[in-house]
């Protein structure tokens, strides 16, 4: 994507992980940041982009600080329009339209411009103009209350994954709308939301209900309808296995010397499990227990059944498989040097991946950048000056 240059609006987690997607895969994105004076929580950004959450988030890109509230501000803004194929931008919907920098906007000076956003509940309706962060949309969505033991209450799950799949979601978007402008010659609004990313995940959990009234409960580490499916405990610890299929079932039996199970009436076939969730979870329990953890895994992979240890973060990535995928990536950090970072899910032959460049510094790229526009040395002075740039 190295022909493609992206103005990077966003912040916190959402639209970050989509700029991030293009960034990885070699689009130049120049990440815009508002001044401390337009924006007080911009105050202190070199030491928070040091920090492991930030200086992951932010590879492969450029930075440069600007004041859009400032008329001189938005001008050069709009230069960087002129020259840029895609926008992403996670403001709350009203945010855009009061800078002068929705798609509309954009589109007067670049017609072919993809304009990529994401708001926490859609850019129109009764909630738009809300502020939206993940843990609201994971709640809305329905997902806590399928998360966690029955009888817990509703529960979060680990990871913020409203913010990350919203921002997967609008890059596929993103690329789609860029497929079509290649026909087209034309660009897109493309635009999505914490809360319809959250409802898209759910995908059979709604459907459930949609298509049978049938609503989903909590099941803790099962599966919500295959049974055997969960984590169960060994003589060293617990594996995770996944044995609800009717022939998974009876080659987990076969492997574990455990048979018997087979002509218990209620564990006939996976309706029946299912119905008799507890007792087939207590008789698999049992048999699991008998084995280390190593040795469920060996046996169980060897016949078919997929089976797995369960790891905390600094186990899973000593693990050789893990390893041999090569999914950390090595960059430099400003303080702590040679450092690994969490790298890029998407493999594609050819190519090679990696951080090109680190986390750049706040308005690290401000001269290169303004330059790129036509601006001199004493040009620049004055825009720091009148505070436009930092």
């Amino acid at each position: 994507m190295s022909d493609l240059v992206v103005l990077d609006l966003t912040r916190a987690r959402a639209g970050p992980t989509c700029v991030r997607m293009l960034a990885d895969w070699g689009a130049h994105v120049i990440k815009v940041e508002a001044t401390a004076k337009a924006d007080p929580r911009m105050k202190g950004q070199n030491t928070q982009r040091l920090q492991p959450d930030f200086f992951n988030l932010h590879r492969n890109k450029r930075s440069v600080t600007l004041d859009l509230k400032k008329e001189e501000g938005h001008e050069i803004f709009m230069k960087m329009v002129a020259k840029a194929d895609i926008i992403v931008e996670n403001f709350r919907a009203d945010v855009k339209n009061r800078l002068k920098i929705n798609y509309d906007d954009c589109k007067e000076i670049n017609p072919k411009i993809i304009y990529g956003s994401i708001s926490g509940f859609g850019q129109t309706g009764p909630y738009s103009p809300r502020p939206g962060v993940d843990q609201i949309a994971q709640g809305m969505g329905g997902l806590q209350s399928i998360t966690g033991i029955p009888g817990q209450g509703p529960l979060r799950v680990g990871i913020p994954i409203c913010d990350l799949t919203a921002g997967m979601y609008l890059a596929i978007g993103v690329l789609s709308a860029l497929h079509e402008r290649h026909r087209t010659g034309t660009g897109r609004w493309v635009h999505t939301s914490l809360v319809e990313a959250m409802i898209g995940m759910l995908d059979y959990q709604v459907a459930r209900w949609t298509i049978d009234k049938d609503l989903p409960p909590q099941v803790g580490n099962e599966h919500p309808i295959n049974v055997p499916t969960s984590l169960y405990p060994t003589k060293d610890g617990n594996v995770n296995l996944a044995a609800g299929g009717d022939h998974m079932f009876a080659r987990f039996c076969k492997a574990l010397d455990c048979e018997e199970l087979l002509k218990v009436p209620e564990f006939a076939n996976n309706d029946l499990r299912f119905k008799n969730r507890v007792k087939v979870n207590e008789a698999v329990a049992n048999v699991t227990q008998k084995f280390t953890t190593a040795e469920c895994v060996d046996k169980l992979n060897k016949i078919g059944v997929p089976c797995g240890p369960q790891y905390n973060i600094a186990e899973m990535l000593e693990d050789e498989q893990i390893k041999h995928l090569g999914v950390t990536w090595s960059t430099l950090h400003p303080e702590k040097g040679n450092v690994q970072i969490n790298g890029n899910a998407i493999n594609i032959d050819g190519h090679k991946k990696g951080a090109r460049m680190p986390t750049p510094e706040y308005g690290e790229y401000n001269n290169e950048v303004l330059k790129s526009l036509g601006y001199d040395d004493a040009g620049i002075d004055e825009l720091r000056k009148n505070e436009v740039i930092v």
